[in-house]
């Protein structure tokens, strides 16, 4: 059961044979097997090959045994065939022995992270180079060396742009299919629908209910349906709380001539705490550095000392000219503990980019790469693996950029496969993506200032508002909003449309969760406690709600915080204590006037904040729950609300001391 869980997927590399050009020698050399002179003179001994031609020294062989033999093959049909003497067949095969050729193979990793059904370019930013662009990159790399993976470290699918979310991200399943990517380490986002929908993106079959589903080009269906993803979904640190049993392969090994790489996928263990309840029901997650190093012993047992961990989970770089001199965040901890057999790891989920060293447990340096997001990086890894003890050698990488097509003459080289997934879901999602809901007066932001606040923030804060407080649908008096779900900015000018005007694909982009609101009543006191959970969570750093209008507060936390939030999950400010109290005692009011401990408020959230998500436990204590619009048809209805155009807020409901 074990080996099944753990190996279920071995996949084969077969090395094609590779064929040298066949020239005039240069008689004045010898022949020689990598660096190694071997004495004998190079010369034509088949049509126009050399010796050294037939030889093909310079090709990857899976061990030097496997190279020996070839070149006892080779020497003794040139012998035999009177090309060469018995003393250079001699020193052929001596040279052989000794030039270490086949003692050591190179192999080709190319990773990246938070892809998020970024597919079409220039969507959600105009940063953002589309899966047709990253395909040709990706296919760039792979021409280098036939021996290569493909491997993802989570986030693949999920928040994503209307291209891909409108289609249940079957879009991006289906691109990935194309690309022939190998692995999938499962992210927080691959939650955000709940264990049964992820394991029908593995699996394939339409879903049950959206319309929109089953939608993809014929040769990407099977039986006229979602075919599911061609490469594995890794989850070893995943279980089901009553079995304990992995929902997914935790490892995933690929053969590269004889030597296995082992590659195991995880996500961070705190998925629970920024993940809808119901979309973890039944699940654990477990240690990540323990879930690890429990495997080890077991792929040794395989024969595979080569293991790389593809891991969602990440940290922050600090950069002394352009070079890595440090990490911070959860990444650092889990390399720290990490046996010594783990010799990369891929990470992501802090939406940076790095190549960094972090010490394992045994105080040696290990590579640490995140290739940032959006499909905007590739992390290019070269791993050169000892063919004799099957161990890795040395790694290089470096993260490179993925091209931005142009709008109009573009000269960036697109995969064209891949280019045809995307028109067929572009032309697809036409009508809905350009609809007009509401116009705004100038570009508004989920930059957030250095109190905390964001015009964007505030926006959809009131728009929530707005739809609850009506008698009969919450009567709510405040509406708070999570940061990372405001996943993009509302462009005031864009490709494609009037200025001024928000279409819809627009705002499914900044708000694609699809979360329903909820009104609940919270007593003062809880709003207060409410207020203080945002300085400490799973993550190091503080999670300022949104807030709508007529509600205040000051808060006296240590560092500014004027960052431009991560679309996916913020970036770090400073460390912060859950538990510490920095709200202004006094300072939180509604319309003035300051809330008292003892009364009741009834307030509106959205439902992955009802449920406690981003650790927000104190808006599950709320009672008289009422539900209400799905997020994006509030802010829909807010922006028919306002004909004459919703303009940027002036930012003064979060002060800061």
């Amino acid at each position: 059961m074990l080996a099944k869980t753990l190996f279920a997927l071995t996949l084969a590399a077969a090395l094609p044979a590779v064929s040298h050009a066949c020239v005039t020698p240069d008689t004045s050399v010898n022949v020689t097997f990598g660096s190694y002179d071997t004495g004998v003179s190079n010369r034509v001994v088949s049509g126009a090959c050399t010796i050294d031609d037939l030889f093909n020294d310079e090709q990857a062989w899976g061990s030097q045994a496997a190279f020996i033999a070839h070149a006892s093959t080779v020497s003794f049909e040139l012998y035999r065939d009177k090309k060469i003497s018995a003393v250079e067949r001699a020193r052929l095969m001596a040279a052989a022995q000794a030039s270490g050729v086949g003692s050591t193979l190179k192999v080709k990793i190319i990773g990246f992270n938070d892809f998020h059904g970024y597919i079409k370019a220039r969507e959600g930013s105009s940063s953002n180079p589309g899966v047709a662009s990253f395909a040709y990159k990706i296919n760039q790399l792979r021409a280098q060396n036939p021996l290569n993976a493909v491997v993802s470290a989570g986030d693949l699918i999920g928040a994503s742009p209307l291209t891909s979310a409108l289609f249940k991200d079957e879009p991006t399943i289906e691109a990935m299919n194309r690309i022939k990517i190998d692995f999938n380490a499962v992210g927080n986002h691959e939650f955000d629908e709940g264990k049964a929908e992820l394991l029908r993106m593995q699996n394939g079959g339409n879903h049950p209910t959206d319309l929109f589903s089953g939608k993809g080009l014929a040769a990407d269906l099977k039986n006229g349906a979602f075919a599911g993803a061609n490469f594995k979904f890794l989850a070893a640190n995943v279980v089901e709380s009553d079995t304990m049993t992995t929902i997914f392969p935790g490892v995933g090994v690929k053969d590269f001539l004889g030597n296995k790489v082992a590659f195991v996928g995880m996500t961070l263990e705190s998925t629970p705490t920024i993940v809808s309840p119901s979309g973890v029901a039944g699940l654990t997650f477990k240690d990540e550095a323990d879930t690890v190093n429990a495997l080890v012993p077991q792929l040794k047992a395989q024969g595979i000392n080569s293991i790389v961990v593809l891991i969602h989970e990440g940290g922050f770089a600090t950069l002394s000219g352009g070079v890595c001199s440090g990490m911070s965040g959860a990444i650092v901890d889990i390399v720290n503990r990490l046996d010594p057999a783990i010799d990369l790891v891929i990470s992501g989920h802090t939406h940076q980019e790095y190549n960094c060293l972090i010490n394992n447990s045994a105080g040696k340096p290990v590579r640490v790469t995140s290739a940032g997001q959006y499909a905007r990086r590739l992390t290019d890894i070269d791993m050169v693996i000892d063919t004799k003890t099957k161990d890795v050698v040395s790694i290089t990488a470096a993260n490179i950029v993925v091209p931005v097509p142009a709008t109009a003459n573009n000269t960036v080289p697109l995969d064209a496969s891949l280019q045809e997934v995307v028109n067929h879901y572009d032309a697809l999602a036409a009508v809905p993506a350009s609809r007009v809901v509401g116009q705004i007066t100038a570009t508004i932001t989920r930059t957030q200032n250095n109190a905390g606040e964001s015009a964007l923030g505030d926006l959809i804060a009131d728009a929530q508002l707005a739809a609850t407080k009506p008698v009969g649908f919450g009567e709510a008096v405040i509406a708070f909003m999570n940061p990372g779900g405001i996943r993009a900015d509302l462009p005031y000018s864009a490709a494609g449309k009037v200025d001024g005007n928000v279409t819809y694909g627009e705002a499914f982009t900044v708000q694609p969760f699809g979360n329903s609101l909820v009104t609940l009543t919270l007593t003062g006191a809880q709003i207060y406690a409410l207020l203080e959970q945002q300085w400490g969570s799973a993550q190091p750093f503080p999670r300022m709600l949104q807030v709508s209008q007529g509600f205040s507060y000051t808060h006296s936390f240590p560092l500014p915080l004027d960052r431009n939030l991560d679309a996916a999950e913020g970036v770090i400010f400073t460390t912060s204590v859950r538990g510490n109290s920095y709200v202004v005692p006094g300072s939180v009011k509604i319309n003035g006037v300051a809330v008292d401990a003892n009364t009741s408020y009834r307030v509106t959230v959205n439902s992955f904040l009802a449920d406690g998500g981003d650790t927000f436990t104190v808006l599950m204590g709320g009672t008289n729950r009422l539900g209400g619009a799905v997020d994006t048809d509030a802010l829909e209805a807010y922006f028919t609300a306002s004909p004459g155009g919703v303009a940027p807020s002036t930012l003064n409901r979060i002060t800061r001391q």
